[in-house]
């Protein structure tokens, strides 16, 4: 694998936390770098994978999937809701319910 150098300008309380979180993990400071660069890098790519994926979505299968879900299938012990909850009704693109 290549490695690259970057002159990176990081203030010094933020460059302090770094030092602190790499110390607690037991890591070296470019590794915690490192890795957070690269935990950023898979949020941005996966939130633009589900936008273009939502692009392409069929909004009417959506809502005919939902209308089944759990349909035959009695709640379990632990799928009550908190007492005073108030459920809202789902509208679809549509309007319909």
């Amino acid at each position: 694998m290549r490695r690259s150098n970057f002159a990176l300008r990081v203030p010094p309380s933020l460059m302090a936390e770094a030092r602190k979180a790499a110390l607690s993990e037991g890591i070296a400071l470019n590794q915690l770098i490192t890795l957070a660069l690269a935990e950023k890098i898979s949020a941005i790519r996966t939130e633009e994978f589900f936008e273009e994926r939502a692009k392409r979505a069929n909004s009417k299968k959506v809502d005919l999937i939902l209308a089944r879900a759990g349909k035959g299938n009695p709640p379990m012990k632990g799928d009550e809701l908190p007492p005073g909850y108030v459920v809202k009704k789902y509208k679809g693109k549509n309007g319909a319910k």
